[in-house]
């Protein structure tokens, strides 16, 4: 089962995520999209949170130089996204796929993170946090997933528990909730592998 992360914007903690369901079900990931940071990114990221010996990093389809949006760090790298051009990796393990930036957010002048599930025909686990103005967030984020009929098999909370929030998402989306991650004050292979087999049963359904 291939599964895109979607957050409900920039920097929600979809790379953390997709490193913890890797862990919990020894996933593959892949990030179809890295702007910037180059000498560490996502995947590099990622790798180095895992324990398992069954994940494997899948290699980008762009590697994009700048900390910006995927089309506007193409342009300045002199390339074009295009979906054509990008192919999901083969395999026989449940692949984790992390969006770069939110739903909206811009591949090409044309295509957004939403058009890219919607091409490849990808069901989403939906990634949310409390802060203020995050159930606006979140509600449109979902309301443009649902739009465009793509399957939303659930929202995963980060950070601390808000339960009149979640409640409220969780109501008005009709979505299932895949569990929630603690705010880890230390990241890494340790707390990951802690958090994974603490929500691995609520987030192993998403990938039936």
């Amino acid at each position: 089962m291939n599964v895109a992360i979607i957050g409900i914007h920039t920097g929600i903690g979809k790379t953390l995520a997709s490193a913890i369901i890797c862990e919990a079900l020894q996933a593959d990931y892949w990030k179809p999209v890295q702007a910037g940071n180059l000498n560490h990114t996502d995947s590099d990221e990622v790798k180095s949170l895992l324990s398992n010996s069954k994940t494997v990093i899948h290699k980008e389809a762009y590697a994009l130089t700048q900390p910006m949006s995927a089309h506007a760090a193409a342009k300045l790298d002199s390339k074009i996204i295009s979906f054509n051009s990008i192919a999901i990796p083969e395999t026989k393990n449940h692949l984790v796929i992390e969006t770069a930036g939110g739903i909206m957010s811009p591949i090409n002048d044309e295509q957004t993170n939403l058009d890219f599930v919607v091409h490849f025909k990808l069901p989403v686990i939906l990634v949310s946090q409390h802060y203020l103005g995050s159930i606006n967030h979140t509600l449109l984020t979902a309301s443009a997933l649902k739009s465009k009929g793509v399957v939303v098999k659930g929202i995963l909370f980060n950070g601390a528990d808000h339960p009149s929030t979640q409640e409220y998402i969780l109501n008005y989306t009709g979505m299932k909730s895949l569990g929630r991650m603690n705010l880890l004050t230390e990241v890494s292979p340790k707390t990951v592998a802690a958090e994974a087999k603490r929500i691995a049963s609520a987030v192993s359904p998403a990938f039936a």
